[in-house]
């Protein structure tokens, strides 16, 4: 779905089917370095059974135009803009990582707008080591490796997705470089660098948390070690949500697909 949003074109996968504003809607927020596409099992299966969805690619990232905003609270004001570009009134809010700061300020600055807040893979305050942030300015080749065997748990996950022996670690590195590639061909520079940076700076976590009103479900990897689970203790406490915790690492949609999709479906179900 091709969307204008604050004047620049935007993308939404809406999950292989017609996007109907009347449905219950859910927008979907990747994390650094990444598209729609890392939720690419859960928004088919979320939109057809009867949710509109809204797989979004951020400024500067897939099929939406760069460059990339500043930073998160940017970011969470394009996610209303573009539910106002596509004639939401309230949605679901669903964020991996760097998308899951920019779905917790989102959901504070909507308010009411906003009917569920899932946060995956998330931590606050969400730091990346100054080692893996140097790397990822002046050798961001070797940072994707470096972030994508950090975010995979095991060798030869199963399952996977999007099916039966996929590649995580290649499919993973695979798209990295394409999106860094294509940030760096159309002139923006360092886009790994500026998304680190965007998680890194943001401080604005527990003020968004004690302004959300909806119901609250985290998703975290007991085996994460990009957001440790220890690293949300903070929004966990200002936010009381429902808990699951899976036997994953950082890529948790991709390492435990069906296990992040039921949590997310009893979650919109039980709290529609």
């Amino acid at each position: 779905m091709r969307l204008t949003v604050q004047g620049r074109a935007a993308y939404a996968y809406s999950g292989g089917k017609p996007f109907d504003a009347r449905l219950p809607c859910v927008v979907m927020i990747h994390g650094a370095l990444n598209d729609h596409s890392v939720w690419v099992l859960q928004s088919r299966a979320l939109a057809h059974h009867g949710r509109a969805v809204l797989a979004v690619d951020l400024p500067g990232h897939g099929r939406s135009a760069g460059p990339a905003l500043a930073d998160v609270e940017a970011c969470a004001d394009w996610i209303g803009a573009l539910l106002d570009a596509a004639g939401v009134e309230r949605t679901a809010l669903v964020g991996h990582s760097m998308g899951s700061l920019i779905a917790l300020e989102a959901a504070a600055r909507l308010g009411a707008r906003a009917t569920h807040l899932a946060l995956i893979g998330t931590a606050f305050p969400m730091q990346v080591s100054p080692a893996l942030l140097e790397t990822s300015q002046n050798e961001p080749l070797r940072a994707i490796d470096m972030v994508t065997a950090f975010s995979i748990s095991s060798l030869a996950s199963k399952p996977s997705s999007p099916g039966p022996g996929w590649w995580l670690h290649g499919g993973t590195r695979a798209l990295m470089r394409r999106l860094q590639g294509d940030y760096e061909r159309a002139g923006h520079g360092n886009l790994f660098h500026h998304d680190f940076a965007v998680c890194d700076r943001y401080a604005g976590g527990l003020d968004a948390a004690r302004s959300v009103r909806c119901p609250v479900l985290m998703i975290l990897g007991a085996k994460d070690a990009m957001t440790m689970p220890k690293g949300a203790a903070a929004l966990r406490e200002a936010l009381r949500p429902r808990l699951a915790t899976l036997p994953v690492g950082h890529a948790l949609m991709s390492e435990a697909p069906d296990a992040v999709l039921k949590a997310l479906h009893d979650f919109l179900d039980m709290t529609a």
